[in-house]
């Protein structure tokens, strides 16, 4: 699929969670939809994925980190982004603007140049009830970010049994969201997970 891509590059960025050893599955589904897939990981995200797979999938490196001052960049530039899944951490970073890993310097970068941004957050149904993550949510939606998120969307697990919703990770619903910028996102009101 590489060289072929009739929808753009598609970043696919994913931070530390156990969702995350499924990302295979979404890069599989976009680049049948003819995205050109590129992932770059958190720190933490790096640690539940196949980084060898991953390459090997995709035809480029598994990016962590930023580069050093006068590589060159050695993915293709981003036409859309999907941040999935997304931890809690990442979103109130994000939302706050602050840049101290590659994906959320990605992030924030793309918002400047427009780059269209799905999030399909998850974490424990515990942590999803603190107020500044709603908030976070509630500021990327304004900033047009197409936020996939809440019971409709995927319910969450307690504290150490997020995996038990793996396999019902909305993978496809976030490839949609950013084929189509025009379809209503999922909102949820603060506490209504509990």
């Amino acid at each position: 699929m590489i060289g072929e891509s009739s929808s753009g590059v598609l970043y696919v960025l994913v931070c530390g969670s156990p969702i995350a050893r499924d990302v295979g599955v979404l890069v599989d589904l976009a680049q049948r939809d003819g995205w050109e897939v590129c992932v770059i990981t958190t720190p933490d995200g790096r640690k539940f994925v196949d980084v060898g797979a991953l390459q090997a999938q995709t035809g480029h490196p598994v990016r962590t980190y930023y580069k050093n001052p006068g590589d060159h960049d050695v993915l293709p530039p981003a036409d859309a982004m999907i941040v999935a899944p997304a931890t809690v951490n990442t979103v109130n970073k994000w939302a706050a603007g602050i840049t101290d890993t590659l994906v959320l310097g990605l992030l924030v970068e793309g918002y400047g140049f427009g780059v269209p941004t799905v999030v399909v957050p998850y974490t424990n149904k515990v942590m999803a009830l603190h107020p500044s993550l709603h908030e976070s949510l509630a500021k990327l939606r304004d900033w047009g970010v197409r936020v996939l998120y809440g019971d409709d969307v995927m319910r969450l697990g307690g504290p150490g049994q997020t995996d038990r919703f793996r396999g019902q990770f909305p993978w496809r619903r976030a490839l949609q969201a950013v084929s189509n910028p025009f379809a209503s996102d999922s909102r949820v009101e603060p506490g209504a997970l509990s």
